[in-house]
């Protein structure tokens, strides 16, 4: 049988349901990411949207689609765009807390911020605002909130007007987990992700992990810096203290209603032994690669119920002409 390497595999995209997907690429553009792949749905009736850095200093620049991370999929529904009734769940709203935002991080936070609200754009919090100077989250067309983070320390950069997208990185996911421990062995072990950094905010009654692919993170960062602003795909989770600890309590996994957030997804050097793999792990299953119509795609569901799609990276392996 077919080995799979998990050191291979990558955290490819992030998808979010958009009601306009006019308006959701031009924001997302703005943040200087581009569409790099389109896949039309006619008969379903759906089109999917991805975009990511691409320019000659980004991470990934030039790759295929499946060999890359740092990417958002907007899907798009026909006809949302018309229905002055639908509306989308951002994740941080009961009741449909789950998923809570993407992450930026930028060469120049406070140019970054400018620009943004000089364009129009509605932040849930600016730099200003609360005891936290150093991040900034900004709402998409749809209310996704969009944390902006910086790469360089605040004082560096807080007399210099200019910014450039060419050099921002979608850096994380975030999404909310009810019981860490379940969570961190999940991804670690059955996913082959790194823990790379946590933050334990006791004042706060929560703790954030952040888990990636690649190398390991520098101990030590510059003032207010993360040491990984400078990755793309990694997944943050949050944890607020006790909720494993209530049998009752749920997140929302963006795919009942009301919908927002969809997936992450991976890509992996090989499906069918990745997926045998998972198998063997005795993973839960959305989605086998044999179940419906689409033999190249495969769900699985963390520990949470969010969904975590798996797709092979085309680089490593041509499987699908996407």
């Amino acid at each position: 049988m077919a080995s799979t390497d998990p050191t291979k595999y990558k955290l490819n995209h992030s998808m979010i349901r958009v009601k306009d997907p006019k308006r959701s690429v031009q924001f997302y553009e703005f943040l200087g990411l581009k569409l790099i792949n389109k896949l039309e749905n006619p008969d379903a009736k759906f089109d999917l949207y991805f975009l990511a850095y691409d320019s000659p200093r980004a991470v990934s620049h030039g790759n295929h689609w499946t060999d890359r991370e740092g990417i958002v999929e907007l899907t798009h529904n026909y006809g949302t765009e018309n229905d002055p009734d639908y509306k989308i769940a951002n994740g941080n709203q009961e009741p449909a807390r789950g998923f809570g935002h993407l992450a930026i991080s930028v060469d120049n936070i406070q140019a970054a911020c400018r620009r943004l609200e000089d364009a129009g754009y509605k932040f849930q919090k600016r730099l200003t605002d609360g005891k936290m100077r150093s991040i900034a989250f900004v709402l998409d067309p749809d209310g996704y909130w969009v944390e902006i983070i910086p790469q360089k320390p605040l004082e560096e950069t807080e007399n210099i007007k200019e910014t450039d997208p060419a050099t921002y990185r979608l850096n994380h996911t975030m999404i909310r987990v009810k019981d860490a421990q379940a969570s961190l062995k999940f991804y670690q072990e059955t996913m082959g992700m790194k823990l790379l950094r946590t933050s334990e905010m006791k004042e706060g009654g929560f703790n954030l992990y952040f888990l990636g692919y690649g190398p390991d993170a520098p101990a030590t960062s510059a003032k207010g810096v993360s040491p990984i602003a400078d990755r793309e795909g990694l997944l943050e989770l949050t944890w607020n203290y006790g909720t494993e600890k209530d049998p009752n309590f749920k997140y929302h996994d963006g795919n009942a209603q009301p919908q927002g957030f969809g997936h992450i997804c991976l890509s992996v050097d090989d499906l069918d032994a990745a997926c045998a793999r998972f198998e063997e792990q005795k993973v839960n299953w959305k989605k086998r690669l044999t179940d419906g119509r689409m033999k190249n795609i495969a769900f699985v569901l963390d520990p949470d119920g969010y969904w975590i799609e798996i797709l092979q990276n085309e680089n490593l392996k041509t499987r699908a002409n996407w």
